[in-house]
């Protein structure tokens, strides 16, 4: 069947009347659907007239704004896959994508060349990186870096035929989303077009509810697979409008947007929500939101109540992944469990596998299995990955679940040793490698640790090389010198050896009993950082 998502998203509101109405508001501009469309034309003929071709990825470095929302829309136009990538990575980690993707055009925005500058010096299949903003870009002399106005420029004086929108079929490439979710290596989870017609008609027309006169903010961004659908595909699903903020959210900043904006659909993570709690921000900030989501992490029922007593709010709790491509288990308007995931989100099938693979009884603890027409195809070049998640239909989510007679669904968290810190997954043995580089250290262990408001988050414990001296913050700065800083651990304590079995192997599980007995690690210590804002993915 032919479909193609730009049509779906952009085209559909304007043949049905809706082209005059605002899509995207930024703290720099308002654009209809009209205009936005247009710009997507140019954008998608840009892409042609540079010489991509069908299934061509566009590797994407990009805060949000209109450009991004632009770039992504023009990709699904012009029948080549976006690959929006997060905006926290250093240089080597972005490296290590671009070089996998394959992408031959890299679009960035001026504050993130410098990773984007050491990425490319790995990335060979690169011939071109579209500049937004000012400032320059240091590329390697095969690279060709060209400034966004003049790209889209060269797109709008190019044929009528280059902007037209690719005939597509439903399991034709739209969206490539990085995840480091169940297996702990950044892959790339490959999404047809249809999968994002399937989570609007699901999560956010029949839990959400959203119509043409919401307006829709998320602190997650766009390049999370929970925040592209919150911010472009359930907004445009239905000719809503939204608004996109692209600096760092912050408590303050987020109320800001909120008072000024006034959106109707709200969405965080628990972390966030939790800072909100912390912040001094007026109680009626969210005067004007009719309901707030929540996902990227179990959200502990006391930080529930405390958000809606204190802003007047309802959360809906949900769970999704990047494979999922959002939203498939979830609470409801009307129908809140607090601390609870809510039941299956209509047109997806969810179940509980006890360890002999056989469905768990009602109360008995097993393994996550989702199945529903929005399911990624599979990850890019990962076939061992592949098997273990994509099982058939079923999608092996990686997290232990229980569901009560009533068929609500409770998180009791991972079966393997990932873990999220701010809604965002964190291979341990990542921030394990980086503490072990370190000259001081001799062993490392990193696991997530709740903090006073329920929320994991990722903590060392390491035993030094003998003799050796080195500050609790040296270790945490070192970390984040080599890392993304949403992965560096909040706390980290010194011991004189690790828990492990006979074979040699470490016991997590006595690592965390033994930060549970710690004197010297508060709770209080691990909670509002300035990392708690950093937005999840699925």
């Amino acid at each position: 069947m032919l479909f193609n998502a730009a049509t779906y998203l952009l085209t559909r509101n304007l043949e049905e009347g809706r082209g005059d109405h605002v899509a995207v508001r930024t703290p720099t501009a308002s654009l209809t659907y009209c205009e936005l469309d247009a710009l997507c034309g140019d954008v998608a003929a840009a892409y042609r007239t540079a010489g991509l071709r069908r299934d061509d990825r566009v590797l994407m470095v990009m805060s949000d704004d209109v450009p991004m929302m632009a770039a992504i829309l023009g990709a699904f136009r012009a029948g080549v896959v976006a690959v929006p990538v997060s905006t926290m990575l250093t240089g080597a980690e972005l490296g290590t994508i671009m070089a996998d993707s394959g992408a031959r055009l890299v679009v960035c925005t001026s504050e993130f060349t410098e990773p984007v500058a050491a990425a490319l010096l790995v990335a060979a299949d690169v011939e071109e990186v579209v500049l937004v903003g000012e400032g320059a870009l240091a590329a390697p002399p095969a690279v060709a870096v060209s400034a966004w106005d003049a790209f889209a420029a060269a797109g709008e004086g190019a044929g009528a035929a280059q902007h037209e929108v690719a005939v597509t079929d439903e399991d034709a490439w739209a969206l490539w989303l990085y995840t480091s979710g169940t297996t702990g290596t950044p892959k790339a989870a490959m999404h047809r077009h249809a999968n994002i017609r399937h989570v609007c008609e699901t999560y956010g027309h029949q839990v959400l509810g959203i119509r043409p006169e919401d307006t829709t903010f998320s602190v997650a961004k766009l390049f999370f697979a929970y925040g592209i659908g919150n911010s472009l595909f359930f907004p445009f699903s239905v000719g809503a409008t939204t608004v996109l903020e692209p600096r760092r959210p912050t408590p303050d900043l987020v109320a800001e947007r909120v008072v000024a904006e006034r959106p109707t659909l709200f969405f965080g993570v628990p972390t966030f929500y939790a800072a909100l709690l912390a912040s001094t921000i007026p109680d009626d900030t969210f005067a004007s939101v009719r309901l707030a989501a929540s996902a990227g992490e179990a959200l502990p029922a006391p930080l529930l109540r405390r958000f809606e007593q204190r802003f007047g709010v309802d959360i809906i709790d949900g769970i999704g992944s990047t494979e999922a491509l959002h939203i498939f288990v979830s609470n409801a308007p009307g129908d809140i469990r607090p601390g609870t995931t809510g039941v299956a989100v209509p047109g997806y099938e969810v179940t509980i596998k006890d360890e002999d693979g056989r469905d768990a009884a009602p109360g008995t603890p097993g393994a996550l299995h989702v199945r529903g027409a929005s399911i990624a195809l599979g990850y890019w070049r990962r076939t061992d990955a592949s098997r273990q998640v994509f099982r058939g239909e079923w999608l092996v989510t990686g997290d232990t679940y229980v569901q009560d007679a009533d068929g609500y669904f409770t998180c009791l968290g991972r079966n393997n040793d990932m873990l999220k810190a701010g809604g965002i997954w964190v291979s341990p043995a990542e921030v394990e490698s980086r503490l072990l580089e370190h000259p001081a250290v001799q062993e490392a262990a990193v696991v997530g640790v709740a903090d006073s408001d329920g929320l994991d988050k990722p903590v060392g414990v390491v035993v030094l090389v003998a003799g050796a001296h080195v500050l609790e913050a040296d270790l945490i700065g070192w970390c984040r010198d080599g890392l993304a800083h949403f992965k560096a651990p909040r706390h980290v304590v010194l011991v004189d050896e690790l828990p492990k079995t006979a074979t040699g192997k470490l016991q997590r599980f006595k690592v965390r009993a033994l930060l549970a007995q710690a004197e010297n690690l508060d709770p209080h210590d691990l909670g509002t950082d300035d990392l708690t804002a950093s937005a999840p993915s699925l």
